[in-house]
């Protein structure tokens, strides 16, 4: 069976969770092989052979934390050539998205961004994408070299399939663009304590209705309770009331979680595009006529400020 590379995503060695979804979808068409770049491998090939990972070639040098994302296009093109893959499967991320990129265009590939579902073809890969702001399903593969593709996050359930996951250092030769933009500082994410809002199972955001800044954690106790990730509209973001960071929408994060509520917001196509692919969406707004309740699986009529609380405490009392 032809093998398939996985980029690992991993924050030294313990593995994300889009990584795991990449592992089960690659064995629908091959053998997973993970790529994994950096230090901790030890502890990441554990996980990786859990779920599927049959090898994982391993490099760790300063080049991948010390400069941006050309090190680690070298290091997947010299896996691509050592192994000859049906595919290469990198989570949609911004940096993964920009790694596919630079990497078919090394191999003179054809690339597919933000898939949702993967499944073996005649020939190769058909992958199902979300496109036109999610108004659209379409089917599409790739006909040219070796077929690079980002997958959405929550575009899968992980599924444990337990494999050898023997580690395999290999050699990277890194080319003169590797050290062209250097890394001069970092700070850490200041920790919220919930979940990433791109890879969360469930999201509730506040849009305009939240009427300001003060009044967020409504929706920060109801996320809490669920323990979700908190999003917000790009009008709720623009008028200062919540991080950039959480906009959900075309300008900003696409997520694609199992619940997905939306409190105060109307639905515009800008938000729609970022998270009409979620599984479940349930708007709350008092306006009957608002767009979102066209794209919904449940919907509530009636003032977010009075059933919020209230669903906060029903949530809270089932959970006990």
């Amino acid at each position: 069976m032809a093998e398939v590379l996985v980029y690992v995503d991993h924050v030294d060695g313990a593995v994300r969770k889009p990584t795991l979804e990449l592992l089960t979808l690659a064995r629908r068409v091959g053998e997973p092989v993970a790529v994994h770049l950096g230090p901790h491998v030890e502890d990441a090939a554990k996980t990786l052979g859990e779920y599927g990972a049959t090898r994982v070639l391993a490099a760790d040098v300063p080049e991948f934390a010390d400069y941006l994302v050309v090190p680690k296009v070298d290091a997947l093109q010299a896996a691509c050539e050592s192994v000859s893959p049906a595919a290469v499967l990198v989570p949609s991320s911004a940096e993964g998205k920009e790694i596919a990129a630079r990497l078919a265009v090394r191999l003179g590939s054809g690339i597919i961004t933000d898939a949702v579902d993967l499944e073996a073809g005649d020939e190769g890969p058909v992958t199902t994408q979300s496109v036109f702001a999610a108004a659209f399903t379409t089917k599409s593969r790739i006909s040219k070299g070796t077929p690079v593709i980002t997958v959405k996050p929550n575009s899968a359930s992980p599924e444990a399939a337990p494999a050898a996951g023997a580690v395999e250092q290999f050699t990277v030769s890194f080319g003169e663009a590797a050290t062209g933009t250097k890394v001069t500082s970092r700070a850490p994410r200041e920790s919220t304590g919930r979940p990433e809002l791109t890879e969360a199972a469930i999201v509730v955001s506040g849009g305009r209705g939240v009427n300001g800044a003060e009044n967020f954690p409504l929706i920060e106790n109801l996320a809490d309770a669920l323990g979700a990730a908190v999003g917000a509209s790009r009008a709720a973001v623009d008028a200062g009331w919540y991080p950039h960071s959480h906009q959900v929408g075309q300008t900003g994060k696409t997520v694609s979680p199992q619940l997905y509520i939306a409190t105060g917001i109307s639905g515009a196509i800008q938000h729609r595009a970022g998270m009409q692919t979620s599984k479940t969406i349930v708007a709350i707004n008092k306006d009957a006529e608002a767009p979102i309740f066209d794209l919904v699986d449940y919907g509530v009529v009636g003032d977010l400020f009075e059933v919020v609380p209230q669903l906060t405490d029903e949530v809270k009392t089932r959970k006990g």
